[in-house]
């Protein structure tokens, strides 16, 4: 989530949703990507004191944080809650566990477990940041950021925490924008799996524990299993058994009049599918699905 920590009181967005789906074999996982600007039903909650809408999924974040009385302290765990059941309606998945992590508790994570590898698949130029990993500076007047950049060249690259960060925020001057970003992010949540594994961390609780511990209050884990239970359980999933799946979407409305994004036929029906236990049919019918790198 993006919590802008600077400004007090800002409202956590969803800035990234990435949904992982384990069958009960616990021999693959399905990870995928929702827009941030899906158009979605977002239901009430009371508990934040929001009445329900049809808005973009980043605000049920946002939305399901205000704590009342409190308009400075929002809560990450309520806004996890309604964050969760907007995607559960939306999908038709039930959730039985989930986490919330910040920009600094994702940079942190990858620096916990040393770097990782990752196959950057398009050349990609930094907004944010300078080659020397320090934040560009605004521009005078406010429209963007001046000074050197950092850029991702295509090929294997090890990134360490900041660069990793960097890389997954990246959307500007890529050719499908934040589809293409989605895609990025799930790569190197693959990337982290891969680099535990090759260490045996999930089968290591005092390990486990220790990075989590890293990450203090970056990291919100909302319900389910110990996270020392669940890393335990997938210990044994290799990396390749972990499928990237990339959901086309479209715009809806344009210009002035853009409302957010929808997915598109063929990326509606998976969830269908991904829900009737079907998902590997699906893909074998739809590769075009499947994200290669």
């Amino acid at each position: 989530m993006d919590t802008r920590v600077s400004v007090p009181g800002w409202e956590p967005h969803g800035d990234a949703v990435l949904v992982a789906h384990v069958p009960a074999g616990l021999d693959r996982a399905y990870l995928f990507s929702l827009p941030r600007d899906l158009l979605v039903d977002i239901p009430a909650y009371p508990k934040a004191g929001y009445s329900g809408g049809k808005t973009k999924l980043t605000h049920a974040m946002s939305y399901g944080s205000r704590v009342p009385g409190k308009p400075k302290k929002p809560s990450a765990a309520q806004g996890y809650e309604l964050l969760r059941s907007t995607v559960s309606g939306y999908t038709g998945l039930r959730f039985d566990a989930g986490a919330v992590v910040t920009f600094t508790g994702f940079e942190k994570l990858v620096d916990a477990v040393g770097g990782v590898d990752l196959y950057v698949d398009e050349r990609t130029v930094s907004l944010h940041r300078r080659p020397d990993g320090r934040h560009r500076e605004a521009a005078p007047g406010g429209g963007g950021y001046v000074g050197p950049q950092m850029v991702y060249e295509k090929g294997e690259r090890h990134l360490n925490g900041w660069q990793a960060l960097d890389y997954a925020r990246q959307r500007y001057g890529l050719k499908n924008g934040d589809y293409d970003r989605q895609r990025h992010q799930q790569q190197l949540i693959r990337a982290i799996v891969a680099k535990m594994q090759s260490e045996s961390l999930p089968r290591q609780p005092d390990r486990v524990e220790q990075v989590v511990g890293a990450l203090g209050d970056t990291l919100v884990y909302a319900g389910g299993p110990r996270i020392v239970d669940l890393a335990y359980a997938l210990g044994g999933l290799p990396a390749d058994r972990l499928v990237l799946v990339g959901l086309p979407g479209e715009g809806v409305g344009k210009g002035s009049g853009y409302r957010g994004e929808q997915l598109k036929p063929v990326g509606r029906q998976f969830l269908t599918a991904l829900k009737e236990d079907r998902a590997e049919q699906y893909l074998a019918d739809h590769p075009e699905l499947v994200v290669k790198n």
